[in-house]
Protein backbone atom coordinates (compact mmCIF):
# COMPACT_ATOMS: atom_id res chain seq x y z
CA UNK A 1 0.00 0.00 0.00
CA UNK A 2 1.33 3.33 -0.84
CA UNK A 3 2.12 6.39 1.81
CA UNK A 4 0.59 8.86 -0.51
CA UNK A 5 -2.37 9.97 -2.26
CA UNK A 6 -1.78 9.05 -5.96
CA UNK A 7 -4.32 9.86 -9.28
CA UNK A 8 -3.27 6.75 -10.83
CA UNK A 9 -5.15 4.66 -7.82
CA UNK A 10 -6.82 1.35 -8.60
CA UNK A 11 -9.76 0.64 -6.60
CA UNK A 12 -10.11 -1.35 -3.82
CA UNK A 13 -12.68 -3.23 -1.63
CA UNK A 14 -10.65 -2.72 1.04
CA UNK A 15 -11.96 0.08 3.81
CA UNK A 16 -8.91 1.18 4.98
CA UNK A 17 -7.82 1.84 1.17
CA UNK A 18 -10.81 3.59 1.05
CA UNK A 19 -10.78 5.58 3.66
CA UNK A 20 -6.62 6.13 2.46
CA UNK A 21 -7.98 7.77 -0.44
CA UNK A 22 -10.68 10.03 0.71
CA UNK A 23 -8.83 11.22 3.57
CA UNK A 24 -5.26 11.89 1.92
CA UNK A 25 -7.18 13.34 -1.11
CA UNK A 26 -6.25 16.92 -2.63
CA UNK A 27 -8.24 19.42 -2.36
CA UNK A 28 -9.41 19.50 -6.31
CA UNK A 29 -10.19 15.90 -6.06
CA UNK A 30 -12.34 16.24 -2.50
CA UNK A 31 -14.51 19.01 -4.95
CA UNK A 32 -15.87 15.97 -6.77
CA UNK A 33 -16.74 14.42 -3.03
CA UNK A 34 -19.53 17.01 -2.58
CA UNK A 35 -21.57 16.39 -5.03
CA UNK A 36 -25.16 15.52 -4.01
CA UNK A 37 -28.39 14.72 -6.48
CA UNK A 38 -30.65 17.00 -7.67
CA UNK A 39 -34.58 17.30 -7.48
CA UNK A 40 -36.68 15.92 -9.96
CA UNK A 41 -37.65 19.04 -11.16
CA UNK A 42 -34.01 20.34 -11.56
CA UNK A 43 -33.52 17.05 -13.10
CA UNK A 44 -35.94 17.39 -16.32
CA UNK A 45 -34.85 20.70 -16.70
CA UNK A 46 -31.20 20.44 -16.78
CA UNK A 47 -30.93 17.00 -18.07
CA UNK A 48 -28.46 16.57 -14.97
CA UNK A 49 -28.37 13.84 -12.06
CA UNK A 50 -26.21 15.35 -9.85
CA UNK A 51 -24.11 18.42 -9.02
CA UNK A 52 -21.37 19.78 -6.36
CA UNK A 53 -22.93 21.57 -4.07
CA UNK A 54 -22.25 25.27 -3.46
CA UNK A 55 -22.92 27.94 -0.67
CA UNK A 56 -26.05 29.62 -1.58
CA UNK A 57 -27.88 26.46 -2.96
CA UNK A 58 -31.28 25.29 -1.45
CA UNK A 59 -31.04 21.71 -0.25
CA UNK A 60 -33.20 19.33 1.22
CA UNK A 61 -32.15 17.16 4.27
CA UNK A 62 -32.71 13.59 3.58
CA UNK A 63 -31.55 11.46 6.73
CA UNK A 64 -30.73 11.73 9.82
CA UNK A 65 -31.89 14.22 12.47
CA UNK A 66 -33.11 16.76 10.13
CA UNK A 67 -34.23 14.56 7.70
CA UNK A 68 -37.55 16.65 5.43
CA UNK A 69 -35.97 20.21 6.50
CA UNK A 70 -35.25 22.72 3.81
CA UNK A 71 -32.46 25.33 4.29
CA UNK A 72 -29.35 27.20 2.06
CA UNK A 73 -25.96 26.10 2.59
CA UNK A 74 -24.23 28.14 4.60
CA UNK A 75 -20.57 26.51 4.28
CA UNK A 76 -19.05 23.88 2.74
CA UNK A 77 -16.22 22.74 4.38
CA UNK A 78 -13.78 20.88 1.35
CA UNK A 79 -11.32 19.00 4.52
CA UNK A 80 -14.22 17.39 6.11
CA UNK A 81 -16.07 17.19 3.29
CA UNK A 82 -19.23 18.25 5.07
CA UNK A 83 -21.68 20.80 3.90
CA UNK A 84 -23.53 23.40 6.30
CA UNK A 85 -27.16 24.02 5.98
CA UNK A 86 -29.01 27.05 7.64
CA UNK A 87 -32.04 24.82 9.32
CA UNK A 88 -29.39 22.53 10.76
CA UNK A 89 -28.46 23.73 13.72
CA UNK A 90 -27.78 22.10 17.37
CA UNK A 91 -27.60 23.89 20.86
CA UNK A 92 -24.21 23.33 22.69
CA UNK A 93 -24.05 23.05 26.62
CA UNK A 94 -23.50 27.16 27.03
CA UNK A 95 -26.25 27.44 24.85
CA UNK A 96 -25.00 28.30 22.03
CA UNK A 97 -26.05 27.57 18.45
CA UNK A 98 -23.84 26.11 15.77
CA UNK A 99 -24.63 24.45 12.54
CA UNK A 100 -24.16 20.92 12.17
CA UNK A 101 -22.32 19.03 9.48
CA UNK A 102 -23.92 16.92 7.03
CA UNK A 103 -22.74 14.93 4.40
CA UNK A 104 -23.67 15.97 0.86
CA UNK A 105 -24.94 12.20 -0.25
CA UNK A 106 -27.64 12.76 2.42
CA UNK A 107 -29.09 16.23 0.88
CA UNK A 108 -30.82 17.20 -2.55
CA UNK A 109 -30.46 20.48 -4.15
CA UNK A 110 -33.79 21.77 -4.82
CA UNK A 111 -33.08 25.16 -6.27
CA UNK A 112 -29.65 26.01 -7.48
CA UNK A 113 -27.52 29.21 -5.69
CA UNK A 114 -26.93 32.40 -7.65
CA UNK A 115 -25.88 32.51 -11.26
CA UNK A 116 -22.64 31.04 -11.16
CA UNK A 117 -20.70 31.45 -14.31
CA UNK A 118 -18.50 28.32 -13.36
CA UNK A 119 -21.37 26.18 -12.57
CA UNK A 120 -23.48 27.41 -15.43
CA UNK A 121 -20.14 26.49 -18.37
CA UNK A 122 -19.89 23.12 -16.60
CA UNK A 123 -23.14 22.40 -17.36
CA UNK A 124 -22.86 23.55 -20.77
CA UNK A 125 -20.17 21.12 -21.00
CA UNK A 126 -22.48 18.74 -20.81
CA UNK A 127 -23.48 18.86 -23.94
CA UNK A 128 -27.20 19.23 -22.72
CA UNK A 129 -29.87 21.45 -23.43
CA UNK A 130 -32.44 22.29 -21.26
CA UNK A 131 -35.34 21.15 -23.47
CA UNK A 132 -35.33 17.30 -24.61
CA UNK A 133 -33.99 17.01 -27.85
CA UNK A 134 -36.36 15.82 -30.54
CA UNK A 135 -34.98 13.11 -33.64
CA UNK A 136 -35.83 14.22 -36.87
CA UNK A 137 -36.84 11.69 -39.10
CA UNK A 138 -34.40 11.49 -41.57
CA UNK A 139 -35.53 9.93 -45.62
CA UNK A 140 -34.36 6.21 -46.01
CA UNK A 141 -31.33 6.48 -48.69
CA UNK A 142 -31.39 5.44 -52.01
CA UNK A 143 -30.06 2.28 -50.91
CA UNK A 144 -32.54 1.32 -48.19
CA UNK A 145 -35.43 2.57 -50.24
CA UNK A 146 -34.33 0.02 -53.31
CA UNK A 147 -34.16 -2.98 -50.57
CA UNK A 148 -37.47 -2.06 -49.36
CA UNK A 149 -39.38 -1.47 -52.91
CA UNK A 150 -38.00 -5.05 -54.10
CA UNK A 151 -39.60 -8.12 -53.12
CA UNK A 152 -37.95 -10.49 -50.65
CA UNK A 153 -36.78 -13.85 -53.21
CA UNK A 154 -36.67 -16.83 -51.30
CA UNK A 155 -34.37 -19.28 -52.36
CA UNK A 156 -35.89 -22.81 -52.62
CA UNK A 157 -33.64 -26.24 -51.34
CA UNK A 158 -31.95 -28.14 -54.20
Amino acid sequence: MRNEWSPRWNSSTQPRKQRKYRYNAPLHVRHSFLTAPLSAELRQQLRIRSLPVRKGDEVEVLRGQFARTKGSVDRVDLRKAKVYVSTAKVKKAGGAEVLRPIDPSKVRIVKLGSDDKERSAAIKRTGRTSAPVARAKTAPTKVKAEKAASPAVKKEPV
